[in-house]
């Protein structure tokens, strides 16, 4: 019975492991320099607007994209058109405004 509790352990740890191993993690600037440039470009967008958009827009950063493309998004010698790309299309689709 032990080793059939064990094998069920180590099975479920193995399928977990991919979601663990693909998030990552935003620099703790993240939300103030995104709301900051979301005002920016939008200059009639107000702040709580900007706050829940780029929280939601964290959150999917976070789930969808490792510490390595995080930190390209975030790099000033150029960022992966691809991964840029990639993350706009994921955070479009999750945090679009509702209507």
């Amino acid at each position: 019975m032990r080793l059939q509790s064990l094998l069920a352990l180590a099975a479920a740890s193995a399928l977990m492991l991919p979601l663990g191993a693909h998030a990552g993690k935003l620099p703790p600037e993240y939300q103030s320099t995104c709301v900051a440039q979301a005002q920016q470009q939008n200059p009639k967008m107000a702040k709580t607007t900007a706050e829940e958009h780029c929280g939601c827009a964290g959150k999917v950063l976070e789930k969808e994209f490792s510490d390595a493309e995080i930190k390209d998004l975030d790099s000033a010698d150029g960022i992966d058109a691809n991964t840029m790309k990639r993350a706009q299309e994921k955070v479009r689709a999750a945090c679009a405004p509702k209507k």
